[in-house]
């Protein structure tokens, strides 16, 4: 399966950029943003069917999204102006990972727990807790291993939560959504190419319709 990664560098004078880009609800935004370049009318949830992950991040000359997808995205379906899109195939990528490799990463994930029943009932948790501070890091460990990682190097820091309204029709009653995010980067060693060619793919934890689970790595050096 061939994994296609945009950048889009969005336009400062784009409204509509600025609005997907602005408040707690940017996630929810740009989830909607994002899937607009993909074809309609598929069955089943559309971000699953093309493997869409994306995050929005800052840099030094402004913000950013990577867009991750399993087929090439239309960037002709953006407002006019909305910015710059560059698209480029991660085959090259893909096919030079092997066990021994050692790799820089970023995520931005949502690391949680789910308490079992006598927990919840015991202590009045709510069904997830959110993870912060060394949980968030241990979970990353968790994740990073599962995913063919050994991580050699972990840098955390919480990021703000996605919050807004979201309903799947305009019928449907809206309902909270609501992610708390952490940020990872760091350099870890391949230990299994395969399953982290998989969960390159199909990204990490919880929220990924909302900004969250997209994986990005490259060669360390």
């Amino acid at each position: 399966m061939t994994l296609w990664l945009s950048r889009i560098v969005p336009s400062p004078s784009s409204h509509a950029a600025r609005r997907d880009l602005g408040g707690s609800d940017q996630g929810i935004r740009l989830h909607q943003r994002m899937l607009q370049m993909f074809p309609d009318g598929v069955e089943g949830p559309a971000r699953a069917a093309f493997g869409v992950l994306f995050r929005a991040e800052d840099g030094p000359r402004g913000p950013r999204i990577l867009l991750q997808s399993h087929i090439k995205p239309d960037s002709s379906r953006l407002p006019n102006s909305y910015g710059r899109v560059e698209t480029r195939s991660l085959d090259a990528l893909l096919s030079t990972l092997h066990k021994g490799m050692v790799v820089n990463y970023r995520c931005v994930a949502n690391p949680v727990r789910k308490p079992g029943t006598t927990s919840r009932e015991a202590y009045g948790l709510p069904p997830v807790v959110a993870l912060s501070g060394n949980a968030a890091v241990e979970w990353w460990e968790r994740q990073s291993r599962a995913g063919g990682l050994e991580p050699l190097h972990i840098d955390a820091h919480p990021l703000a939560m996605v919050r807004g309204n979201k309903s799947s029709k305009k019928t449907d009653p809206k309902r909270q959504i609501q992610h708390a995010r952490t940020q990872f980067d760091g350099t870890a060693r391949v230990v299994d190419a395969g399953l982290l060619r998989e969960k390159l793919a199909t990204g990490i934890g919880r929220g990924k319709a909302y900004g969250c689970g997209l994986l990005s790595i490259a060669p360390a050096g």
